[in-house]
C-alpha cells in the first residue's frame, strides 16, 4: 500500500524525480500462481469513495471484488493523508485496546468487478456512529460472501466491535452482533490481561469473519488472542485461544480453511509472533506451527493475511515492512512430528 512506503521508496514520484526508483503500485494487483502480474487497478474514481488505506480484499462466489479500509485519517483542519483530505469522524477505539484517538474516513466497503468496474458502496465516509450504526462501517477489516444466502459478512473492524451482515446485491442491512452474540458495546476495555476472565466484547480489530462448509462463522478477535465461532444468525457456539499470553496486536489475525471436503484444518496467521498455526477446526486446538520472524523465504515480518487455493497451497501476506506474499506448496497430509516446524525453507 502506498501509505506503508517510506520516502526513500518514492523517489520516482517527485517533481523532478530524484531517482528512477520507485513509485507505489496501484491498490489492486492481480497475479497468477507463479507471481506474474496480470492486471492492476484501483484508487479514486467517480461514484465511490476509495479508502485511505484499503484492507481485506475478497473475491466472492460470483467473481466480484470486495474491499474494506482501515485508514486512521487526520482531524479537521490538519493536512489530509488520503484522497478526501481531512474529512472524517473521531475514533475512540484504536487497535491497542481503544486508548488512542484519531479520525477516520474509512467507514464503508466497496464492491467491484474483477476488471475494476464499480458496483456498490455500503456506508458513507466519515459517518459512523459506532458499533450499532447499521448504515455505516468503521474501518472494516475483512469480508466474506455466503453463496447459499447471498449475504455479505463484514468483520467490523478496526473501529467497531462486531460482525455485521448485509445483502450482497442491494446492501440492505440484515443483522449484527458482538462477542458471544452480545449486543456490541464501544466501552473502552482497557489493556488486555491474559490472566483475567475473557472479556464479553470484541477488541479492535475484529479482523476476520469466514464461513465454513458446515455453516459456522469463524471470527478473529485479534487482540483478545481468540477465535470465536457462531452460527450464521449470530448464535455463539465456541471459542479457542491461541498464544493466549500474546500482548500488543494479538495473535488471531486471519484464517483460511484447508481444502479437504470437511475443511478439517484451520490455518491462522499470528502477526505478533510471526507464525502460522495449524488448528484442528473442530476443537480449535493448535496441532503445529511454522515460520519465525525474519526476511528470508519461509520467515515472516508481520504475517497478516492468509488464503488457500484449489490445490491446497497456502498464500500469506505480510504487513508493515514485510511487504510481500509467499506461497507454501501443499504436499499432502502426514503425522505431526513436532509442535513447531520452524522455517519451511524452499527445497529444490
Amino acid at each position: 500500500r502506498a501509505g506503508s512506503l517510506e520516502q526513500g521508496e518514492l523517489h520516482a514520484t517527485t517533481n523532478p524525480p530524484i531517482a528512477q526508483c520507485c513509485a507505489p503500485a496501484p491498490p489492486v494487483l492481480n497475479y497468477d500462481q507463479e507471481g506474474n502480474l496480470l492486471a492492476s487497478w484501483g484508487g479514486r474514481g467517480e461514484g465511490y469513495d476509495w479508502p485511505e488505506s484499503n484492507h481485506g480484499i475478497t473475491i466472492d462466489y460470483k467473481g466480484n471484488v470486495w474491499i474494506g479500509g482501515n485508514g486512521v485519517g487526520t482531524p479537521p483542519g490538519a493536512r489530509g493523508r488520503g484522497a478526501r483530505g481531512a474529512r472524517g469522524e473521531q475514533v475512540q477505539n484504536e487497535e491497542q485496546a481503544g486508548a488512542a484517538i484519531g479520525y477516520t474516513n474509512d467507514t464503508m466497503i466497496l464492491k467491484f468487478t474483477q476488471a475494476g468496474k464499480f458496483l456498490m458502496q455500503i456506508g458513507k465516509p466519515g459517518q459512523s456512529k459506532g458499533s450499532n450504526d447499521v448504515e455505516n462501517l468503521r474501518r472494516p477489516a475483512k469480508i466474506f460472501v455466503d453463496k447459499q444466502t447471498n449475504e455479505v459478512y463484514v468483520a467490523d473492524g478496526y473501529g467497531n466491535h462486531r460482525v455485521i451482515v448485509y445483502d450482497a446485491d442491494t446492501g440492505k442491512y440484515k443483522r449484527h452482533w458482538g462477542a458471544y452474540g452480545n449486543k456490541p458495546d464501544d466501552t473502552n476495555l482497557g489493556p488486555y490481561n491474559p490472566d483475567a476472565p475473557p472479556v464479553q466484547q470484541f477488541r479492535n480489530p475484529v479482523h476476520c469473519a469466514e464461513l465454513s462448509v458446515d455453516r459456522l462463522l469463524y471470527v478473529c478477535d485479534r487482540a483478545n488472542d481468540r477465535v470465536q465461532v457462531f452460527k450464521p444468525d449470530g448464535t455463539f457456539v465456541k471459542e479457542g485461544f491461541v498464544n493466549k499470553r500474546t500482548l500488543g496486536s494479538g495473535s488471531a489475525w486471519d484464517i483460511a480453511f484447508s481444502r479437504d471436503a470437511q475443511q478439517k484444518y484451520l490455518y491462522l496467521t499470528d502477526g505478533e509472533n510471526d507464525r502460522v498455526h495449524i488448528l484442528d477446526r473442530d476443537s480449535l486446538q493448535v496441532l503445529t506451527t511454522f515460520g519465525e520472524g525474519g526476511r528470508q523465504p519461509g520467515e515472516f515480518y508481520g504475517v497478516h493475511s492468509i488464503a488457500t487455493d484449489s490445490k491446497g497451497n497456502i498464500y500469506t501476506g505480510e504487513t508493515y515492512r514485510g511487504q510481500r506474499v509467499q506461497r507454501f506448496v501443499f504436499k499432502g497430509l502426514g503425522p505431526v512430528t513436532k509442535e513447531d516446524q520452524g522455517v519451511l525453507w524452499p527445497k529444490k
